[in-house]
């Protein structure tokens, strides 16, 4: 079993990875696109798609690679994750996405913090949110219990598609969405909005897990080892390996 604090770090450089990416390919698209913001948003949606699934298949084995609060937290009311740690993976990932953030701006030379100026606001953005990460929580429990082999690329793949079929980009990560109201580039929004965004993602990832519960009464037995088996309890994986 891998200690806590090794788990924490493994949540904390993912999620730093993966809003480093968010942010520095908003950045680059966004200098290359010449105005073209469809291109933009392509180039950085394939970005992101790219490294999450990278991301989850490297430090999966360690932590599970949630990457996400509301991972954890539905991952905790299925009994996968032990209340007294959770806080500890939010916390991790919250300040994992803020790293991030700082780590684009100093690789395209700008200012470390800069608040966000981008509007993402009104009940249609936050119905986005709420089913963007339904549609996420929902791939999760769906494939993790069908084919766990195949959950990263799952994850990877909705994520990218939710950027092209939700108001809002699909955010889908209070950590990420923390992080991006530090940026004011392509990829951000404004500190005000953000807590509708979490509010929605949070009621999407209830609600999928309410709906799993129903569909596959048995779901606690994959929640262990959600996203990728790594045996943080001691249990068996999701393979049986």
């Amino acid at each position: 079993m891998t200690s806590l604090p090794r788990r924490c770090v493994a949540e904390f450089v993912g999620t730093a990875l993966l809003v480093a990416t968010i942010v520095g390919s908003g950045i680059m698209a966004e200098r290359l696109s010449g105005g073209n913001v469809a291109l933009a948003l392509l180039a950085n949606t394939l970005a992101t798609g790219a490294a999450l699934a990278a991301l989850i298949l490297t430090f999966g084995p360690v932590s599970g690679a949630h990457l996400n609060p509301v991972v954890s937290l539905v991952d905790a009311w299925e009994r996968g994750l032990p209340w007294r740690e959770t806080p500890h993976y939010v916390l991790s990932q919250v300040l994992g996405g803020i790293a991030g953030a700082v780590v684009a701006h100093v690789m395209f030379g700008l200012s470390i913090v800069s608040l966000s100026a981008h509007i993402r606001s009104g009940p249609s953005q936050v119905f986005s949110e709420g089913v963007a990460t339904f549609g996420l929580i929902c791939v999760i429990w769906g494939a993790s219990r069908s084919k766990p082999s195949v959950l990263p690329f799952a994850v990877a793949a909705y994520i990218t598609a939710a950027y092209w079929f939700t108001a809002s980009t699909s955010f889908a990560n209070p950590a990420v969405t923390i992080a991006r109201c530090l940026s004011d580039t392509f990829a951000g929004i404004r500190p005000v909005d953000v807590p509708w965004f979490v509010a929605g993602q949070f009621v999407g990832g209830i609600a999928a897990t309410l709906l799993f519960r129903w569909l596959v009464p048995n779901i606690s037995v994959q929640a262990g080892d959600i996203l990728v088996a790594h045996g943080q309890n001691g249990t068996e994986s999701i393979s049986g390996e």
